[in-house]
Order: structure tokens, then C-alpha cells, then sequence
């Protein structure tokens, strides 16, 4: 796994209505996620260290510490590169959303990968 995920118990006080989870970079970026959307309706990542490039659609987003982004539902997306010391608080609604691949709407940048 490219990243590890820790749980911190909102689902279950809120009743499977909310997650929020910690995600932090585990291995180096090589593939990405791939695209993807999230049956979701409401959906954010709050960067925490670190940074990330995300496509969304057709668009280059650099999300660095302190930012927050919202991902509108529904919104195909694909993490493709990362900072070794990258973590973030993603926050979704409902808990139990789910992901669906998707065919990509254009090409993805090459990731750069952690020099060693």
C-alpha cells in the first residue's frame, strides 16, 4: 500500500454519517490512485504536512500543508504524486461512501518520485 489509513472514530459517534480518517504516505508515488470518483456528499482533505499534486478533471491541483480542498461529488480525481512526509485529514459523508474507477478525461503528469 502507497499510503496508510488511521480511523479516528467519527463513524461510529456519528452514527455511520461521517468518517474521518488520517492518511499518510507510506511507499513512493508510482502509479498514483488512478482515476476515480467517490459516491459521496461531502468530501474534504485538509493537508496537514507535506504535499500532494492531484488532477481533478483535466485541472493540476497542488494541495500543500495548510490547504483544504473540497471534492465536489462525483468530481474524477487521481492523486498521482506526493511528499514523503505527506498526511492528511480526509473527511467524508457518508461513512460508508464508496469509489468507482473511471475512464480518464486526460493525460497524468509523471510523478517525480522521492529522491533518495
Amino acid at each position: 500500500d502507497f499510503f496508510l489509513y488511521r480511523d479516528l472514530g467519527i463513524t461510529e459517534a456519528t452514527g455511520g454519517k461521517v468518517i474521518a480518517q488520517l492518511v499518510i504516505a507510506h511507499n513512493a508515488p508510482e502509479k498514483g490512485t488512478g482515476w476515480h470518483r467517490h459516491e459521496a456528499d461531502f468530501h474534504i482533505v485538509i493537508m496537514l504536512r507535506g504535499w500532494a499534486r492531484f488532477m481533478y478533471e483535466d485541472q493540476e491541483t497542488l494541495v500543500s500543508a495548510g490547504d483544504c480542498v473540497h471534492q465536489r461529488p462525483g468530481v474524477r480525481h487521481y492523486l498521482f504524486d506526493y511528499s514523503p512526509d505527506m498526511e492528511y485529514l480526509e473527511i467524508v459523508g457518508p461513512a460508508d461512501f464508496s469509489t468507482i474507477d473511471v475512464e480518464p478525461p486526460c493525460e497524468v503528469p509523471q510523478s517525480k518520485g522521492w529522491a533518495t
